[in-house]
């Protein structure tokens, strides 16, 4: 079993014990996602698939507020924005546009890839550098971004 894994348990008794209705129903459905994770895979997870599985609830969320905006539902935007800054505490510190822009540089070199058609052999070697550091849609964008540029 994997330290995160553990850490989000025990986290989890802690928040029912101190009553915290978003620590609560945010791990309860963190766990969920994990053990369903582990059912399909027929595996335990990891640390970097739990970070993987945080990154995807968080962008289920934010994808979320921008319907709840439309609906005009505030109180389901002010709840949905709590359980994304209770996820993002178990994220590793973020990475910044020019740190992923030099992973994204290096890793071009590395595939010696020239074209935007060479997109997925770079994001072979970017994603597992940076999971849980940036969410793989921002990855995405910044390596067709400079594959575009050469």
């Amino acid at each position: 079993m994997s330290s995160l894994k553990q850490k989000i348990e025990s986290d989890l008794l802690e928040n029912m014990r101190s009553k915290n209705e978003v620590g609560k129903n945010t791990l309860r459905m963190l766990l969920s996602s994990i053990k369903l994770y582990e059912i399909e895979k027929l595996t335990t997870i990891d640390d970097i698939g739990v970070l993987s599985l945080i990154q995807k609830e968080l962008k289920s969320r934010r994808d979320s507020i921008n319907d709840f905006q439309k609906g005009n539902r505030q109180d389901l935007v002010d709840s949905t924005m709590s359980e994304i800054i209770f996820l993002e505490t178990y994220l590793p510190r973020q990475l910044s546009d020019q740190e992923i822009e030099k992973i994204v540089v290096a890793a071009i070199e590395e595939v010696s890839a020239s074209t935007p058609s060479d997109m997925g052999k770079v994001m072979k070697i970017v994603l597992p550098r940076t999971t849980g550091q940036a969410p793989s849609d921002r990855v995405g964008k910044i390596v067709r971004d400079i594959l575009g540029k050469n």
